[in-house]
């Protein structure tokens, strides 16, 4: 039983003000500079007009449409935006490279085609164990695209894979404080770089 499952009541408020408290310790938890290494590349490629890749399944899929669409429409009307991408978001895209080729390499293979050395790829899993994802790791090393694992649970291996991330500490199977994280590193990030850059 994880921290959530014993979190259950029967009162709805005491649920909730439990659920509040467990999810005030897992954000406590993240390490503020891994949060600030990630800016850094993130504002890296804007400097350098390198694209932004997101990817992640379910929640995690959501999640990469957020950030996508967060820094790359959120930043839209400075002198120099985002160039960001989610790669979950095209449907016949990913439903043809799976049918054809395999759910492993739904992402890898768009990377194939639009990714460039000195880009960015980042993928966000809770388990960080998923082979589409691990396999996209894979293949942005082997081409120089710079990768960032945002990971959940005991990081799998993304956290390893990966040149660099942020982990969100949290145990085994808790999706729900897991994605509710991570979507809060979206809006911090978001806000902090949109403030950042408007004041430079």
């Amino acid at each position: 039983m994880n921290a959530v499952e014993r979190l259950f009541t029967p009162d709805v408020k005491a649920y909730a003000k439990g659920y509040f408290a467990y999810l005030h310790q897992v954000l406590d938890g993240i390490d503020p500079g891994e949060i600030e290494g990630f800016v850094r590349i993130l504002l890296d490629a804007r400097e350098r007009g390198a694209a932004v890749f997101f990817i992640g399944n379910g929640g995690s899929a959501a999640t990469a449409s957020h950030f996508a669409n967060d820094l790359a429409i959120g930043t839209r009307t400075l002198a120099k935006p985002f160039r960001v991408l989610s790669l979950t978001d095209n449907h016949s895209v990913m439903t043809a490279i799976a049918n054809d080729f395999g759910y492993e390499k739904v992402f890898s293979q768009q990377l194939q085609v639009l990714g460039k050395p000195g880009d960015v790829l980042v993928a966000i899993s809770a388990s960080g164990n998923s082979p589409n994802l691990l396999e996209a790791v894979a293949y942005a090393k082997s081409a120089g695209i710079r990768t960032v694992g945002i990971t959940a649970f005991d990081g799998g291996k993304l956290k390893q894979a990966a040149d660099c991330g942020i982990h969100v500490p949290t145990g085994l199977r808790e999706y729900g404080p897991a994605e509710d994280a991570h979507m809060v590193l979206d809006h911090l990030i978001h806000g902090y770089l949109t403030a950042a850059i408007a004041r430079d």
